[in-house]
């Protein structure tokens, strides 16, 4: 999905986080009385049911009851105030983008979109993605977008970091089974 737009998928991965962000014991929280089956993750994770309304969030169980939700506030509020979904794309700026609000808490096709506004983003601002995630929360600049890349940053930092203990780890598997060797794919 990121991709298709080029879009380095740490950058769409670190927007959804700050976007969204839910430590697994919120996630707890949200999920009880559901399925049983249920297995919460061990990180924390962007959260595809969530809305926010002026500046407040909501995150909900499942995407049907996070629908139902923005039919209600779709008729309190204009959708310039409302975010939805994975990557928070405002409806009333992006809104045009999803063939419905059905649509719009699809996390696939919301992180494509948000991967186009990405996108867009970065030709506005070329020198670096973390501007262009500045644009995709603020496209006016300033300060707003100035704290928003500040938090994408230390996500990217976080996913590197996270991702150096992961190859440290495998590098330790290889070592003890040497019959784990990485093959290069070809095309």
């Amino acid at each position: 999905m990121a991709a298709v737009h080029g879009v380095p998928a740490e950058v769409l991965y670190a927007v959804s986080l700050t976007e969204t962000v839910m430590a697994p014991s919120a996630i707890a929280g949200v999920m009880k009385k559901r399925d049983a089956d249920f297995r919460l993750p061990s990180v924390a994770r962007p959260w595809p049911w969530t809305i926010n309304v002026a500046g407040k969030g909501y995150r909900y169980a499942s995407r049907l009851e996070a629908w139902q939700a923005l039919q209600v506030f779709l008729t309190r509020y204009p959708a310039r105030r409302i975010d939805v979904g994975i990557a928070q794309v405002n409806l009333g700026w992006n809104g045009h983008r999803f063939s419905s609000t059905w649509a719009a808490f699809d996390p696939y096709i919301s992180l494509n979109t948000a991967a186009t506004i990405l996108s867009e983003c970065r030709r506005r601002h070329p020198v670096s993605w973390l501007q262009a995630a500045g644009c995709y929360h603020h496209p006016a600049g300033g300060a707003p977008a100035v704290r928003y890349t500040a938090v994408v940053r230390q996500h990217i930092e976080r996913l590197h970091r996270d991702a150096v203990k992961t190859a440290e780890q495998h590098d330790g598997l290889t070592a003890m089974h040497p019959r784990y060797i990485w093959t290069e794919p070809r095309e």
